[in-house]
């Protein structure tokens, strides 16, 4: 009698690939200057809110690879799917129950914070299933981080506030111009650059506040930033130029963090911290690939 072949665990490196967990702190600075916008959170609110981003960030990652596993079949073989390293039935598994324990995360916090929660994990769904083709795809990209910073608002006031309103829709445009760099990835190659105006919407929003010098210093850090990747775009001076453009672009997040928690009168440190994030993010791309 032949033996039963047993499943094979997939490897670690494929799991990490899949959550594209190189790019969470940027997800971790998000929640620490949407907290900060609304006033400041307890440790227990904080690490909630942390603990649910992070499992709604890696979930969506893994829904996104299961919703496109025919069209990587065909235009991207090396993905975990279409290689074969992970059966399509077990990336839907762990990504639909990471974004169930993303909402369960968030009960603790409130009926309202649930409620984000629920509305989040639905905004990432909607991505994953529909972005292919879709126009308007950035923008609900940008809607589901705009999402992490009005769930931290709900969750520690039980409200919406102006500041993380603005906050929310600054970012929200930020991310919708990485996503349009994004889309064109897989070409090595950027069509019409004006979608990546967006990008300026944080340095708009913090315009009122650039009065103080922190919030001088994140918007230098920022425009920065965003300036190489848009040189990278227009140029492409190296080989692979838009892809090393996005993942500096997705990095750069964090420094729209950081800009949001000094306009928001926030202390130094944690602007630090978010700013520390942008390095830190670009050193994990290297080892898991960020896109």
């Amino acid at each position: 009698m032949s033996a039963i072949a047993k499943p094979m665990m997939p490897a670690w490196s494929t799991l990490l690939r899949l959550g594209r967990v190189s790019n969470l702190p940027t997800v971790w600075t998000n929640v620490a200057a949407g907290t900060v916008i609304a006033g400041g959170a307890s440790a227990n609110q904080f690490t909630l809110m942390l603990a649910a981003m992070t499992a709604f960030y890696i979930g969506g990652m893994y829904l996104n690879d299961f919703f496109d596993r025919a069209l990587d079949a065909r235009e991207r073989p090396g993905r975990p799917i279409a290689s074969g390293e992970i059966s399509a039935a077990a990336v839907s598994i762990i990504g639909f129950g990471l974004l169930a324990a993303g909402v369960l995360l968030m009960m603790p916090l409130g009926p309202a914070a649930a409620a984000c929660g629920a509305i989040l994990a639905a905004t990432i769904l909607l991505y994953d299933v529909w972005h292919k083709g879709n126009a308007i795809s950035p923008i609900v990209m940008g809607l589901c981080r705009a999402m992490v910073y009005v769930s931290a608002c709900v969750a520690v006031t039980g409200s919406l506030s102006k500041a993380a309103l603005i906050g929310a829709l600054a970012l929200a445009f930020h991310v919708a111009g990485i996503t349009y760099a994004a889309k064109q990835e897989g070409l090595d190659r950027v069509g019409k650059l004006w979608p990546l105006l967006m990008l300026s919407a944080p340095l708009v929003a913090a315009l009122p506040a650039a009065t103080a010098w922190p919030v001088l210093a994140a918007m230098v850090l920022l425009l920065a930033a965003d300036a190489r990747a848009i040189h990278l775009l227009a140029a492409k001076p190296v080989p692979g130029a838009v892809p090393l453009a996005v993942s500096g672009l997705i990095a750069a997040i964090c420094l729209v963090d950081a800009l949001a928690v000094t306009a928001a009168g926030g202390h130094i440190a944690i602007a630090a911290a978010c700013v520390l994030g942008y390095p830190l993010t670009r050193l994990f791309q290297k080892i898991v690939p960020g896109t």
